[in-house]
């Protein structure tokens, strides 16, 4: 009986290590906090006289949230869904990358990747290093402001990135 015992026991820690190893543990971002993001960021822009739609993804890409100002153009939805897209995909500022492509004739064909917005308004949401999701913001008349609006967002919440 104790041998028994004491081969399940082994056999519990060995399947319970394999499987520690077979498997991935990541944070990222629930819908209620992605749905506060996104309004945060088209009520800042509002605030500054534009109209937009923030989208907010999880840390894969997946959309979350999507807020669009009542008077935001239709194409702002698409906008803002592949900024935050490409954000979360490239774990990096949709800014940054626009840089990078009009710089780098290397980098000039991530505008070619299918669902890549290479236009400033992505911006990664991140707790330490780690991507836990993205905002991008479409509408203004700039990227640079876009992205102004996004990060006002992420400041607002900052605190909760824990």
């Amino acid at each position: 009986m104790k041998i028994t015992l004491l081969s399940i026991a082994v056999s519990t820690l060995v399947a319970a290590s394999a499987f520690a190893e077979d498997t991935v543990q990541q944070t990222s971002l629930g819908t209620t906090l992605a749905v506060e993001i996104a309004q945060t960021a088209v009520s800042a822009c509002s605030s500054d006289g534009y109209n937009v739609s923030a989208a907010v993804t999880d840390r894969s890409g997946v959309l979350l949230a999507l807020v669009r100002a009542e008077s935001a153009g239709p194409h702002t939805v698409n906008s803002s869904s592949a900024k935050a897209f490409t954000s979360a995909s490239s774990r990096n500022t949709t800014g940054a990358l626009a840089e990078n492509a009009a710089k780098n004739a290397g980098a000039a064909g991530l505008v070619d990747i299918p669902g890549f917005l290479v236009l400033a308004g992505g911006i990664p949401i991140k707790i330490g290093k780690d991507v836990v999701g993205a905002i991008g913001v479409g509408g203004a008349p700039g990227g640079n402001l876009d992205e102004a609006c996004a990060n006002k967002a992420i400041e607002k919440i900052a605190t909760r990135l824990k």
